[in-house]
């Protein structure tokens, strides 16, 4: 994970921005012509509106850091659904995430700068203790460098940061001693072996007793590293240098840098995803804004405004502009490849992209900002949070959102800088969003599956370091503030570290090490950072004007090709070859074949196109038979509908998604194992019976219980400690013989889950649960019953609201659904490898790519055409195509005119090898 903030005003020049491609402002064009367009701009919000919004998510923050306090300190994390600490090693393991966890109370350390944003001053000179009595650093645990980094120690320098300014104010800390600092400079050592390599770039991992590469350590052996990991080190390196007078931290995080710098992509002055730290050799090589790169893209600018180093800015500038030369295809920003950076590596974005349009406006580049902040913002609204990938026709790609702070961020950082009001409704709907669908009693619970509600026990420490201070200071006015934030610049997990470090300790000599390597035109740049008070003179509807073109971008999109198939058409041309409907018996699919790639840059994109799409192909038969997760949700007493469990479906009894919800109270089956006739029909007669898996079939259960009377049944898994955040979701099958006599629905919960709702029973003895294909309104479900307002109208401080707008948004909600029933080849959500689906099993992160699967009826044949031009004027998006320039920039660009080149066949194919490689790898990727 990294993301993005934002730093100071200061004056200088705005830049401006290049036009936007043909192909862009066409669709624009056609968004103006096939909607209808409303201009009114926000009302301006109330002070009072403001400080009621500031309230709330001061309330919020209570409660999460309050059950973290109370429940899971001094665990590292809150698991807000069991309302128990996450601590390393005693939960099943999950991958790379786990890798942020210490044992070092890491939500208490990334917390300790939020407190005192949130003018909780008293509760961060106790969190200050805490820390400073409870936290060790010398644990036997390997960890993520960058993680590490970018929490722990740049937690207790923001906490040193305003420690210190507390402290000279004359009431709070003034026992304080730079103790925090002392230990971020203990942990600054415990980071430093990692960079023993001969290149410069840390390792990946890093033991924080044993170091590297000894036995104990049982790390050290890694080759590769993100770009990102091995770029954001130098905010906080440089902070602890500066702050201690220790100049090797800023040494290695500079070399570092520079290392990364000098293998760029030269034509393209791109950088990949993951990079070889002994050789230097890239071995990703598809580049993009998002997960991998993001943060390294941010300190370079950052490194600059906090250092005052010329050469950090020259790098950001190269990269931006190769970034908004290949990257950016407004609104969209797409990933390429670095030696081809004409053609798009992915159909989909990553959630992590969202951070970019804060960094935009740190570079004074607001235009780009709006439109992509605009997009997103509609893909929210759909889905009420940002999935963490999705396609480029606006579809769930990975359904899970474990609650990630990057718009939030950028939002905060559009609204200062345009003062536009749209910007607050937008936090307001962010607000109500958390306390609508991931609010739960222990805290705040990161979701599942956005598709289905679904939670995950999990509440990372980001969301309490950065969520909350970004939506705090959306609405706090400059006097709600106990200091001048403008006197302090953001790190990428949102820590403030002072601006006065660039003056102090700089024993780092300013080497531009940048002509080096290339030649730079400096009236490109702007050598200050823009000072957003005076970059929309006397036109508050500069920012509405722009997002007005894009307003229904999500819905109704017309596809990128739109232009090329029109003219196809026109001319008489037929549209190009599509994957699914080749036939290797047919001569004319067989010369179209033979001219991919042959006669000219389209027809290359075609052919890299098609190879994709076989790739996709080969593995949808492999999903046709999957059913989407479903979602039990409890909606008794104290949970309110605000528990969502991901549950796996079954391929007999009732379907979910074609009919009403079932309702009930749960009771337990006797036998529990449910493969013989129920010894107690009376407990389980009208109710939704649970059972425990093993012994006999899925179906040979569900036709005891619906036999005693049940209404549906919940199958729990009986491997103890079994999660869908660590296995993959499946589905029951039948056994064999005909199932249409079971009529009631059947659900599967992992042990995990399970165990959720019988904890309930013990301790409330009834419980009602809701099962559906997604979670439901909790005004509808709730509709008549006392309960707080809080939880139905996501407002804790709020009189409960008219039903009709929830009833609104369940509608809505009904509308998404119907939605994202149509099925595209993109939207197939393929596993990780899909020529190699039928032997790996799909990581812990990726579990939801088993589970949100669409149905095989929705299965389109192999004859039908998914992608058309109507002719009634409704525009529906095809397959993104790369950004087309005019024939004379394919003339004189040397990055396409490798496709003009006439090859034989084996040649062409010889040619793919790279790119279907690539396609691979990025099916493979993890964020």
């Amino acid at each position: 994970m990294s993301e993005a903030g934002g730093g100071r005003g200061c004056g200088c020049r705005v830049p401006q921005r290049a036009p936007w491609s043909l192909v862009a402002a066409t669709a624009s064009l056609c968004l103006v012509l096939a909607t209808s367009v409303c201009t009114a701009r926000a009302a301006p919000m109330s002070r009072e509106e403001k400080q009621k919004l500031g309230n709330q998510v001061l309330e919020m923050f209570d409660h999460a850091y309050g059950n973290y306090m109370e429940h899971a300190y001094p665990a590292d994390e809150l698991m807000p659904l069991t309302c128990r600490g996450r601590v390393r090693g005693q939960e099943p393991s999950r991958g790379d995430v786990d890798d942020a966890l210490g044992k070092f109370s890491l939500t208490l350390i990334d917390s300790l700068d939020t407190l005192v944003v949130l003018n909780k001053t008293k509760e961060f000179e106790d969190a200050v203790r805490k820390v400073l009595r409870d936290v060790n650093l010398d644990n036997d645990v390997v960890v993520s460098v960058f993680e590490t980094n970018i929490r722990v120690l740049g937690g207790l320098l923001g906490g040193h940061s305003l420690a210190i300014m507390l402290k000279e104010k004359g009431e709070y800390m003034q026992w304080y001693n730079d103790e925090l600092l002392q230990m971020a400079k203990q942990l600054g050592y415990r980071l430093l072996p990692a960079f023993n390599t001969t290149s410069g770039l840390p390792y990946p991992r890093i033991n924080l007793k044993f170091g590297i590469r000894k036995p104990e350590a049982r790390t050290g052996t890694e080759t590769d590293t993100c770009t990102a990991c091995a770029g954001t080190l130098i905010l906080e390196f440089a902070a602890l240098s500066r702050f201690t007078g220790a100049t090797i931290f800023e040494e290695y995080a500079r070399k570092a840098l520079d290392f990364l710098w000098e293998k760029r992509q030269r034509s393209s002055n791109l950088v990949g995803v993951t990079i070889n730290i002994h050789t230097g050799d890239w071995v990703r090589k598809d580049s993009g804004v998002g997960a991998g790169i993001d943060s390294y893209y941010e300190y370079l600018l950052k490194a600059y405004v906090l250092l005052g180093d010329d050469s950090f800015l020259e790098r950001f500038n190269t990269h931006y502009d190769a970034i908004m030369r290949y990257i950016s295809q407004p609104p969209l920003l797409l990933d390429v490849h670095i030696h081809k950076p004409m053609l798009n590596a992915r159909t989909w974005m990553d959630s992590l992209l969202a951070f970019f349009p804060g960094l935009q406006v740190l570079k004074g580049d607001i235009r780009p900002a709006i439109e992509t902040h605009e997009m997103l913002y509609q893909v929210i609204k759909k889905h009420n949070f940002l999935p963490e990938a999705f396609t480029t026709d606006f579809r769930v790609h990975w359904a899970q959102h474990p609650l990630r702070p990057e718009f939030a961020e950028s939002t905060y950082f559009l609204y200062k800088a345009t003062g536009d009001p749209y910007y607050l409704e937008v936090g307001k709907t962010l607000i109500e969003n958390l306390n609508k669908y991931a609010r739960v009693p222990c805290g705040f619970a990161a979701m599942k599956d956005v598709r289905t509600g679904s939670h995950e026990d999990r509440m990372d420490s980001f969301f309490l370091a950065e969520m909350f201070k970004y939506l705090y200071l959306l609405f706090a006015d400059k006097e709600d503030i106990i200091f001048d934030i403008e006197d302090y610049i953001f790190t990428t997990e949102a820590h403030l570290l002072p601006l006065w470090l660039s003056t102090t300790n700089r024993s780092i000599s300013k080497k531009n090490t940048t002509s080096e390597y290339t030649e730079l035109d400096d009236s490109n740049f702007d050598w200050t950072c823009p000072n957003t008070q005076i970059l929309f003179p006397n036109d508050p509807l500069y920012a509405q004007s722009i997002r007005e073109p894009l307003k229904n971008v999500v819905d109704k999109s017309c596809p990128r090709g739109i232009i090329r198939v029109e003219e196809s058409f026109r001319s008489g041309a037929k549209p190009p070859l599509r994957a699914r409907d080749f036939m290797a018996t047919n001569p004319e699919h067989l010369e179209i074949l033979k001219k991919m790639g042959a006669a000219s840059a389209i027809d290359a994109e075609d052919g890299l196109r098609f190879m994709q799409e076989m790739i996709e192909l080969s593995s949808q038969q492999q999903k046709e038979q999957q059913l989407p997760p479903r979602a039990v949700q409890i909606i008794s007493h104290p949970f309110f509908g605000r528990v969502v469990l991901t549950a796996g479906p079954a391929q007999f009894g009732l379907d979910l998604s074609k009919h009403k919800e079932t309702r009930g109270f749960v009771a337990s089956s006797k036998p529990y194992n449910g493969c013989s006739e129920l010894t107690n029909p009376e407990a389980v007669m009208g109710k939704i019976a649970l059972i425990q898996r093993g012994q006999c079939m899925f179906a040979e259960k569900a036709r005891n219980i619906q036999n005693a009377g049940a209404i549906g049944g919940i199958v729990i898994d009986d491997n103890e400690g079994s999660s869908s955040d660590t296995a993959p979701l499946f589905q029951m099958a039948g056994d064999g013989k005909d199932t249409d006599d079971i009529k009631i629905p059947m659900l599967f919960l992992f042990s995990k889950e399970g165990s959720i709702i019988l904890d309930a029973i013990r301790e409330h003895e009834e419980v009602e649960v809701l099962l559906s294909d997604k979670a439901r309104d909790r005004a509808a479900i709730l509709k008549g019953k006392m309960i707080p307002s809080y939880i139905i109208n996501s407002n804790p401080e709020s009189e409960d609201q008219p039903s009709s707008e929830n009833d609104s948004q369940s509608q809505s909600a009904e509308q998404t659904l119907s939605l994202s029933k149509t099925v595209d080849l993109v939207d197939q959500e393929t596993p990780e490898n899909p020529l190699d689906s039928h032997s790996e099993p799909l990581s812990p992160a990726d579990t939801e790519e088993t589970a949100g699967l669409a149905p095989s009826e929705q299965t389109p044949s192999s004859t039908e055409s998914l992608e058309t031009t109507r002719l009634d004027g409704e525009c529906t998006e095809l397959d993104n195509q790369p950004k087309e320039q005019s024939e004379t920039e394919e003339d004189s660009n040397p990055n396409v005119s490798w496709g003009k080149k006439v090859q034989p066949i084996d040649s062409i194919l010889a040619d793919w090898n790279e790119d279907i490689e690539a396609f691979e790898m990025m099916e493979k990727d993890e964020l």
